[in-house]
């Protein structure tokens, strides 16, 4: 007990920090996040749907754009803890839907609030730290009259990013505010949606995925996410709105991203590379160029924290895994940009599918070591309209049926030609004219497995070995039912979990 008081001392101490010792006013945060958004789902990423996103494509060309950036982790909480930690699930230990504490090591909200910011919250809030509740200044999602702001109306963004921004101008303290859009993620708008969009899609014009397939009622769940993305780009239209009310638009830094794909089949809970690619957009006045895009280096989730440590002038943590990409940001060059890796471990039911990634500019290569032709995957996306008709036209289409054992069963190794085939279509792992690039890679991620201590190593070591695989599975399962089996009998004695969400969790 005594060395947690004196962590959470040290952790939530305000201490002033250079940024605030200079002369002049800080930089302020607005780190703006979408939920479930493929990449190339935005126009200024290359969407083939006009006009899905005006507001973010306005917010391209102000700022600079990250053409290879990528999350860790293609599910919500583990990803955005990963975002806000600086460390992979497995130095975190977020690695599911499942609380940390206590912690041992600080995160966005205590790094901002020890450099004299006041630290506010709109959405995901009880995704977005390892456990809750959390001492954020505000959750923005609550109103003045004690209710709840509806996390899919738009004009509720406004209101929040408003208040947020006064309220730290009360308080006489630059701000960091975190507004976390719940669009595309599921409920999907619908007709008639209480909650409007600016613009509605028809559901001949939406293109399909590469890594689905053409089908009307594929379609018809396709517009729904077409129309909440453009509903998630107004939110950011809303967003941007307050802040040049504030007249504060020139002295605030501002990130904008998806957390990961779309919630279909291939991409959300996956590490493919629509799964991860993520729409990177940093504006800070008079730092970074106007339209500028990097499509040279590869930068990840696991990197913002030491980055935004940078930007304000405070000491990084110690025992960060990611390492700052402020030199970009001011139009410099950086060594050790090639890569990026991908964790994966667990969806929100506590269902145990670890799987590890390495992609470069060219290649993805993932291992899968759950994969054992019977084990199937579980994950939100099997509740799909997508999911549920490749498993119909699957009964009289061989392709589609090779797609369909793919996702419930994976293989053991993966390894794709990202640049020519994004999709992931063609497993290459057997193809003897890539196996001096696959070499190239497994190199990569096992000094990336032994460099961040992942227990996934000495498997991954004898990933030919079926009966190590298994051995591994068997003790991921049993962590994994030990921790569920925790989380019921704290809802048994208080009714609730320890998040203080009734009832059950979907899977994520």
């Amino acid at each position: 007990m005594v060395r947690l008081a004196v962590l959470l001392l040290v952790f939530t101490s305000p201490v002033l920090c250079p940024a605030q010792q200079q002369v002049g006013s800080p930089v302020n945060l607005l780190l703006i996040t979408v939920d479930d958004m493929s990449c190339d789902s935005v126009g200024a990423f290359g969407a083939q749907l006009e006009a899905t996103t005006p507001n973010i494509d306005k917010l391209a060309d102000e700022s600079l754009c990250f053409d290879l950036a990528h999350v860790q982790v293609g599910n919500c909480y583990p990803s955005r803890n990963v975002m806000w930690s600086g460390r992979y699930p497995h130095n975190s230990g977020v690695e599911g839907f499942y609380q940390v504490k206590p912690i041992e090591y600080p995160v966005l909200c205590n790094v901002m609030q020890n450099a004299g910011y006041w630290v506010g919250i709109r959405g995901k809030v009880s995704h977005s730290t390892p456990y809750q509740p959390y001492h954020w200044d505000a959750d923005l999602t609550e109103t003045p009259d004690g209710g709840k702001e509806h996390m899919k109306d738009v004009d509720s963004y406004y209101r929040s990013t408003k208040r947020g921004i006064e309220a730290a101008q009360d308080a006489g303290k630059p701000f960091c505010i975190n507004v976390n859009i719940s669009d595309p993620h599921k409920p999907f708008w619908e007709p008639n949606d209480p909650h409007p969009v600016s613009h509605e899609f028809t559901k001949d014009e939406v293109p399909i995925p590469g890594f689905l397939f053409d089908d009307p009622r594929i379609r018809e769940e396709l517009v729904l996410y077409y129309n909440s993305v453009r509903r998630a780009d107004d939110c950011v239209g809303a967003i941007m709105r307050a802040l040049e009310e504030s007249s504060l638009a020139e002295k605030t830094f501002v990130m904008f991203l998806s957390d990961h794909g779309m919630p279909l089949p291939f991409a959300k809970t996956q590490l493919y590379h629509h799964s991860t690619w993520t729409p990177l957009i940093v504006k800070w006045p008079g730092v970074t160029e106007a339209g500028k895009r990097d499509a040279e280096h590869m930068v990840s989730a696991v990197d913002f924290l030491p980055t935004l440590c940078d930007v304000i002038g405070v000491a990084k943590p110690e025992g960060l895994d990611g390492r700052s990409f402020a030199p970009l940001l001011k139009g410099k060059s950086q060594d050790g940009r090639h890569a990026v890796f991908k964790v994966y471990n667990e969806n929100a039911g506590g269902h145990r599918h670890p799987m590890r990634g390495v992609q470069s500019e060219h290649y993805l290569y993932l291992f899968n070591p759950w994969s054992d032709g019977e084990n199937k995957f579980k994950t939100a996306t099997q509740g799909t309209v997508s999911y549920r008709r490749m498993q119909a036209v699957a009964k009289d289409d061989p392709n589609i049926a090779k797609r369909l054992e793919l996702f419930d069963h994976r293989v053991v190794e993966e390894f794709y030609d990202v640049k020519n085939d994004p999709d992931c279509l063609a497993n290459l792992i057997d193809d003897p004219k890539h196996q001096e690039f696959l070499a190239d890679h497994l190199e990569m991620i096992e000094t990336f497995m032994k460099e961040s201590n992942d227990p996934a190593l000495e498997v991954f070591l004898n990933r030919n070995d079926a009966s190590a695989r298994e051995a591994f599975m068997n003790r991921q399962t049993a962590e994994s039912d030990e921790r569920k089996a925790k989380r019921r009998k704290a809802k048994g004695k208080g009714g609730k979990n320890k998040g203080g969400k009734k009832g059950k969790t979907k899977a994520n």
